[in-house]
């Protein structure tokens, strides 16, 4: 990666951090997959019972792998025949896995959902929520947050499924009522109450969408 994106994005992070640390979060840079990987296996003790939502991210740094051959309960939603069984589980998990769709550079964290299992487990129930969100997600406020999720991530997540939705034809959100849609939920997480809760892993490679 250019060493100029490098800084920028060391930079940046710094922004990011302290936002988060003022709405009662906390955040920590990687600069690469692997240390981020390292960073999210410091921040699940072994024995823990860990699931997730569709996190693609957690899947790029190698996480679900670490996680499936280390000393962990994973509950793994894809692997079981009653996915509504699964991911009830998450609400008394330990950890929650998950990325985000966008963030401000002041630390709020944008999210949409279509079943909405991942955004109401980020909002309550697992014990602690870590996030591992790749510096390209970074807007400059709340507007510009939501305009990426649904403009970016909606629209290739709904092509990654195959969904018949407007924005998967134009690459663009079309504020459809589609039956597929996938942009039923939006939570804006401004502020933990928990303190010690929830953990951003902030990476500076692209990952996710």
């Amino acid at each position: 990666m250019n060493e100029n994106i490098v800084k920028r994005n060391e930079l940046l992070a710094a922004t990011v951090i302290k936002g988060l640390e003022s709405r009662n979060m906390s955040g920590y840079y990687a600069k690469d997959k692997a240390e981020a990987l390292r960073k999210a296996l410091e921040l699940i003790p072994q024995g823990s019972s860990v699931t997730m939502g569709g996190c693609m991210s957690a899947h790029e740094i190698g996480l679900v792998e670490a996680l499936k051959k280390g000393e962990y309960n994973f509950i793994d939603r894809d692997a079981e025949a009653d996915k509504r069984s699964a991911m009830l589980k998450a609400y008394d998990a330990d950890v929650f896995l998950s990325s985000a769709n966008a963030m401000t550079r002041d630390g709020v964290l944008v999210n949409i959902d279509g079943n909405s299992n991942r955004v109401s487990a980020i909002a309550q129930g697992p014990r602690k929520v870590v996030f591992i969100i790749s510096m390209n997600k970074v807007c400059d406020d709340v507007d510009g947050a939501m305009k990426r999720a649904r403009n970016v991530a909606a629209p290739i997540n709904a092509q990654r499924f195959g969904l018949n939705t407007p924005c998967s034809k134009t690459g663009t959100c079309m504020d459809c009522k589609s039956p597929d849609t996938i942009c039923c939920q939006f939570l804006i997480t401004r502020y933990s109450r928990h303190k010690d809760r929830i953990h951003v892993i902030l990476v500076g490679e692209d990952l996710g969408f």
